[in-house]
């Protein structure tokens, strides 16, 4: 498995796993205007397989100033348990230390348990509620880990 910067051409596969992952996936065009920001990266986890490259997921976050937001994770559905989503996150989290982030930050689906416990074991701690924040009753927890 092999973590790098995303590109223009990882945009149908990044696509294809946002559907796949998620009941309200962001466009198109919300992935090109994030690889267009000069505060985001998005990486990408990759694959090769019978010669060709295959994504299995991708980590899209903001750092600006001292602060870094990781506004969406997403795993490949046939690619899940399988260590991705922590070797992004390990990868997001040295560069923002390696950048000199003071903290950093998520929304989660209150639901989404898996991600609850993934973000817990790199010492996110929830600190509030965000109601309706994906729709009517879908509510996000905001979690923040401290760096130094």
């Amino acid at each position: 498995m092999k973590i790098r910067d995303a590109t223009r051409r990882d945009l149908p596969g990044i696509v294809e796993i946002e559907r796949l992952a998620f009941d309200n996936p962001w466009s198109l065009d919300s992935f090109v205007r994030e690889l267009s920001l000069p505060f985001s990266r998005m990486i990408v986890a990759s694959q090769s397989a019978d010669g060709e490259e295959r994504l299995a997921g991708f980590l899209c976050r903001w750092l600006v100033t001292d602060e870094c937001h990781i506004l969406n994770v997403a795993v490949h559905p046939g690619m899940r348990r399988k260590g991705i989503a922590e070797r992004m996150m390990t990868n997001a989290l040295a560069e923002a230390k390696a950048r000199k982030a003071l903290v950093i930050s998520l929304e989660v689906r209150r639901s989404n348990v898996a991600a609850r416990s993934l973000y817990r074991k790199f010492d996110f701690e929830e600190r509030r509620l965000r109601k309706n924040y994906y729709g009517p009753g879908e509510d996000a927890i905001v979690m923040e880990r401290k760096l130094e």
